[in-house]
């Protein structure tokens, strides 16, 4: 392994924010710098000449005049999760075989922190520090920079698990439940284990999770298919038919709603301005332009993570509104926030109460520490889902927010009610060519793509964990369930998507999904039963960045950036 010094990684803004975070958990620290170093796994020796272009590859970002520290401090270094592939080693290892370096196998990047203070006082709070610089979800903290070598350890693919209902009955998938988080209700459970009894076999986790993912109240939205029932009599409209019958008293100029991933409404005539198929010269094409349009919420990943769940929940509705149909155009967004009173340090509105206090006197139910404070998810939250916008290419024109708090009475005396799980709203506005607003029929034998970045172990079980009340869960599962976000590559998929709707009736995609809550366990089996078809999946085809993944986690995680296409006979050669 090969390793060359980079620059520095954080501005001096980032750096002076970053020092008084661990400032706050650890005191003793004075000073801090952070640099990139490279790691390269090579296929043979490096002559001169491909040294010198791979350390000029590897020149980026501000010139830094000033030499690292020497002094004695904390030193730790900071790299992508061992047994993965991060988005920047990939792009990283395409570029230097693109400029002739064949025997570069494979760079990856991590971050050097040097942590300056009192010696004892360092190394008493190494943990807090360590945790404080990097995410856990996708990282790993190394105390020697020899140990990067694992780095590029290859693991070996890890196998499914069978659960022991057929002996252990209804505790064996109750105890499932709990350590897989899969939200099952009683019902659900009771369901599962008379029918596992009656097929005479017991089953697999990655049965379990799909099962969880595909019937969590995040995807099924069971509540609102719920009997309506009003001093003891059953309603004729649940609240989703009760949502449905505005469209369907004034159904004039929609196109198509509540069946979709996003509504699309009819447009005007215009020009759209896309490439001529046959000569791939851009040109102003008028005909009709249609609108589409979405809103959704991603409450659960910003509570407990305001930055990526916010950016997530943007990249999530950008990928909604060009799953829509058989490919659209996402053009503009929206971000908004709900949260409880905001407590801003040494600037207390007089309705505002110390939250600890309260939680001393019991007056109000203590938040659990994993629950990120209102203060923290407006000052990330925000940051997170317009970097994703920007980053995308779309602007977010729009957005509000909000902190409501209050006491009310309630069942047990009187309650604080406010937005203690925010809510986090994504939505936008796109056009979509009229061939492409309804899916098309799915003949036997079309090809099933899975387009986008690779599978990893990231956002593990979202669909279930969203649907239970925040903090109710384990601390490693509410974690595992939140995503992590690539702009970059999910603009990569547009590009794909434009590309086909500029074909327009001979576009080789059929129908699309975007891949969200629950993974591919939920979009393609979405896919497939739209067309009343089956399918056959080969997991270990699709695109994976950590080997070592089980059955479970290749079908269930949520990495992002991901859609699922069904191509007609013959799509993929074109």
């Amino acid at each position: 392994m090969l390793r060359l010094p980079g620059s520095r990684s954080l501005s001096e803004f980032r750096l002076a924010r970053l020092l008084e975070q661990l400032r706050a958990v650890a005191p003793g620290v004075r000073s801090l710098d952070a640099r990139f170093v490279h790691f390269a796994e090579l296929g043979g020796e490096l002559d001169a000449a491909e040294r010198s272009l791979l350390e000029r590859l590897l020149e980026y970002g501000p010139r830094d005049e000033a030499p690292a520290p020497t002094s004695p401090g904390l030193e730790l270094w900071v790299v992508p999760r061992l047994g993965t592939i991060s988005p920047w080693s990939s792009k990283a290892t395409d570029i230097a075989h693109v400029c002739g370096l064949s025997k570069v196998e494979r760079l990856e990047r991590g971050v050097a922190y040097r942590v300056g203070g009192d010696p004892d006082a360092l190394a008493s709070s190494t943990g807090a520090i360590a945790e404080a610089l990097h995410d856990r979800m996708t990282q790993a903290v190394l105390r020697r920079v020899e140990d990067a070598e694992r780095l590029f350890d290859e693991a070996e693919p890890s196998p499914s698990k069978s659960i022991d209902v057929l002996g252990g009955g209804r505790e064996a998938l109750l105890e499932a439940d709990r350590a897989l988080g899969l939200a099952l209700a009683p019902d659900e459970i009771d369901y599962l284990v008379e029918n596992f009894r009656q097929l005479g076999r017991n089953p697999r986790d990655v049965e379990l999770m799909m099962f969880a993912q595909a019937n969590s109240e995040h995807c099924r939205h069971k509540i609102f298919r719920a009997d309506w029932i009003i001093d003891g009599e059953v309603q004729d409209h649940a609240l989703f038919d009760m949502i449905r019958n505005t469209t369907r008293q004034s159904p004039d100029g929609v196109l198509s709603a509540y069946h979709d991933n996003s509504a699309v409404m009819a447009g005007n005539d215009a020009s759209r301005f896309f490439p001529d198929p046959e000569t791939r010269v851009y040109a102003a094409h008028s005909e009709p332009v249609h609108v589409l349009m979405k809103v959704e919420t991603h409450n659960h990943p910003t509570a407990i993570s305001p930055y990526p769940g916010a950016a997530t929940g943007s990249g999530g509705e950008i990928r909604d509104e060009g799953a829509t149909g058989r490919g659209s155009k996402p053009k503009a967004g929206l971000t908004g926030f709900s949260v409880s009173n905001l407590r801003i340090p040494g600037a207390l509105l007089p309705w505002e109460e110390d939250e600890e206090k309260e939680a001393e006197t019991g007056s109000r139910e203590a938040r659990p520490a994993r629950i990120a404070s209102a203060l923290d998810i407006m000052l990330e939250g925000p940051i997170g889902a317009a970097a994703f916008n920007n980053e995308y290419g779309r602007p977010a024109l729009c957005g509000y927010f909000r902190s409501y708090e209050e006491k009310v009475p309630g069942p047990a005396g009187e309650e604080v009610r406010g937005y203690h799980k925010p809510i986090m709203l994504a939505g936008g506005l796109g056009s979509i060519r009229p061939q492409a607003v309804e899916k098309a029929a799915i003949p036997a034998g079309a090809p099933l793509v899975v387009l986008g970045g690779p599978a990893m172990l990231i956002g593990l079980g979202g669909g279930a964990a969203s649907s239970v009340e925040s903090g109710a869960s384990q601390a490693d599962l509410d974690f595992a369930s939140v995503q992590r976000d690539n702009a970059e590559m999910q603009r990569r998929c547009q590009e794909v998507i434009d590309r086909c709707v500029a074909l327009g009736d001979q576009s080789p995609i059929l129908s699309i999904h975007d891949v969200g809550a629950g993974g591919l366990a939920n979009a393609l089996p979405e896919l497939v039963d739209d067309a009343e078809r089956g399918a056959r999946f080969e997991l270990r085809a699709i695109p994976n960045d950590e080997p070592g993944m089980s059955p479970l986690e290749l079908w269930c995680n949520e990495s992002q950036e991901r859609y699922v296409l069904a191509l007609e006979p013959g799509g993929l050669e074109r």
